[in-house]
């Protein structure tokens, strides 16, 4: 998996450049530029700093701005250079020498260089103070990664160990050193370029530069006209003038404002397909199946056994952390969950079920042969009648051995209405054998803090972004990482099989050969499904709307419609 995020009904649930160029085919290159993208999405973005963002509504107007030294070719899942031209590894596995480009510049002219490089890698990512996932993938079996300046346009990484995705994982935003040092020196990195910064101090390498941003209404990018990325018959990309996101209410409002022309993508859900389907030829756009979705919605519940400072007590009440650490107790939501009638009702046919953190989209990793878990509310109160949890009487409430009725809050995203309707059948599913749900839609950035910082939640319904490179996963799957979000920033592991997993994923990254490294997440994926800290639901079919304007257009699977946004242009009619 890539290094995941919060998701959220985005555009961009994955957004990896491609690098093929295209042929200008005789024309000029003022034929190709101009116009813009109109896109919407559901939540403005949390900040506009990558090194600390956490969701997608934050990352995917960060990954326009922001590059790495390597990128992800949205077609062929191969990594190709960006910010480095080129490199070389050792032959231990464990040195890797970068050379950088030499027509690269930030925004406000300054060289780009090694100094950022390892300005990124020791006082951002490599910094205790600062607060962001990347440092869980960056560490192996505990160590950091040793990153040192060879000369201006040259940099070199040693690593404790080998470290087999470490060349994807340098597709990882570099930032500048000259705007963000001072920032650093204050303490001050983590709250540094929040959503009041004023554009022009927003400073990247990337095709796209903010323009403006108006909360709850809209963001603007535009052209950065001394991008270096160039085609082949030598004219500067990005094509594009602007890239607008439109914020709006929820994806209703998104599929009307598409139907009506005011905007040139959106997701295509299975309750809208008979709907948007039969537009297709009269309202000049194309529609798009390019098979499971990356992502994914599973339902969580809070194990944080830790005590709270303020009040002496842990976070949620004991009796409902005894409830949510019992394993047979998220077997038993498992099993009371009709995955095949929410893809019925929800994706009107269109979607999965899900039982692997890995989507079957990703391909290699994906392990098909993990325990599933087919809707079976009889086995459920079997489950829960083993762990001193039942009914008085056939249509009474579920209570505990001490008498205590077996109820909790449900929160998921407001705004994302898929989810919604999720939450509200799993609601119904688990009032039908006897507990009580109290379904809360939350703004996303509430549930984002409850998870990441107040932790006073009982159950949660979210996603994962997903991704082809199990590793990058770390950060949820480590028992100390930043979003292992049952029982967050452990010190030790808090069961057997969360050593397991830490040893897992510490083992497989220094084994170079696929199919090994197949052999060990295999066992992982086996133990989520089996032990359920989150429990997988469904997967939408990835189905998306793109106007017929724009040339260019290599929509797929895992890199979605504009994952090589700098080279798509507005076709002359």
């Amino acid at each position: 998996m890539k290094r995941m995020v919060f998701a959220l009904s985005s555009v961009f649930l994955c957004l990896i450049f491609s690098v093929q160029f295209i042929q200008a085919k005789g024309n000029s290159c003022k034929d190709r530029e101009g116009g813009k993208l109109i896109l919407s999405t559901t939540t403005g973005p949390k900040s506009f700093n990558p090194i600390v963002a956490k969701e997608t509504s934050t990352t995917a107007i960060t990954g326009l701005i922001f590059e790495g030294l390597t990128r992800t070719n949205g077609v062929t899942q191969k990594v190709e250079p960006n910010l480095a031209k080129s490199w070389k590894i050792s032959a231990d596995g464990k040195s890797w020498t970068f050379y950088l480009r030499e027509d690269v510049s930030w925004f406000d002219g300054e060289p780009f260089s090694a100094d950022d490089v390892v300005f990124t890698f020791k006082q951002l990512i490599f910094n205790p103070e600062v607060e962001t996932s990347a440092r869980d993938i960056f560490t192996v079996e505990g160590k950091a990664i040793e990153v040192e300046k060879i000369d201006r346009l040259t940099v070199r990484f040693n690593l404790p160990t080998k470290f087999a995705p470490f060349l994807r994982a340098m597709s990882q935003n570099i930032l500048p050193q000259h705007i963000l040092a001072k920032a650093v020196e204050r303490g001050e990195f983590n709250y540094f370029w929040g959503i009041n910064t004023e554009p022009d101090q927003l400073i990247g390498t990337g095709p796209f530069k903010l323009k403006s941003y108006l909360p709850g209404e809209r963001i603007v990018l535009e052209k950065n006209n001394k991008y270096w990325r160039k085609d082949n018959a030598g004219c500067r990309l990005p094509y594009l003038e602007e890239i607008v996101y439109v914020i709006v209410q929820n994806q209703d409002v998104a599929l009307l404002k598409f139907l009506e022309g005011e905007i040139d993508y959106t997701a295509v859900r299975g309750q809208d397909y008979p709907i948007i389907k039969p537009k297709e030829s009269e309202g000049n756009f194309t529609i798009y199946d390019v098979g499971p979705v990356l992502s994914s919605n599973f339902l969580v519940f809070n194990q944080n056994k830790t005590i709270n400072p303020k009040t002496g007590r842990t976070y949620i009440s004991p009796r409902k952390l005894n409830w949510f650490r019992k394993e047979k107790f998220r077997k038993a939501v498992s099993y009371a969950i009709d995955r095949q009638a929410i893809i019925d009702i929800v994706f009107n046919g269109l979607g999965y079920r899900q039982y692997s953190p890995v989507s079957k989209s990703a391909g290699f990793f994906h392990n098909p042969n993990v325990k599933k878990y087919n809707y079976d509310p009889k086995k459920a109160l079997k489950l829960l009648g083993e762990i001193g949890i039942y009914r008085l009487n056939q249509n009474e409430a579920l209570v505990d051995k001490a008498g205590n009725q077996i109820k909790f809050n449900l929160f998921t995203s407001a705004r994302n209405n898929q989810r919604r309707d999720i939450a509200n059948i799993i609601r119904k599913d688990l009032e039908n054998i006897g507990m009580e749900v109290n379904f809360v839609p939350l703004a996303f950035n509430q549930i984002v803090a409850k998870l990441d910082s107040t932790y006073n939640w009982d159950s949660i319904l979210i996603g994962l972004t997903g991704g082809i490179e199990p590793h990058f996963g770390k950060n949820v799957w480590s028992s100390s990482g930043h979003l292992h979000m049952w029982d967050p920033k452990q010190k030790q592991p808090a069961t057997v099989w969360e050593a397991e997993i830490d040893k897992i994923f510490n083992q497989a990254v220094q084994i170079l050969d696929r199919d090994k490294r197949k052999v060990l997440y295999n066992r992982w994926q086996e133990i989520i499904a089996d032990k359920l800290p989150l429990i997988y639901t469904v997967q939408p079919a990835n189905i998306f709307a793109v106007r017929d304007k724009f040339g260019n257009l290599k929509p797929t699977s895992y890199g979605g419609a504009f994952h090589n946004v700098e080279e798509i242009y507005i076709k002359n009619d």
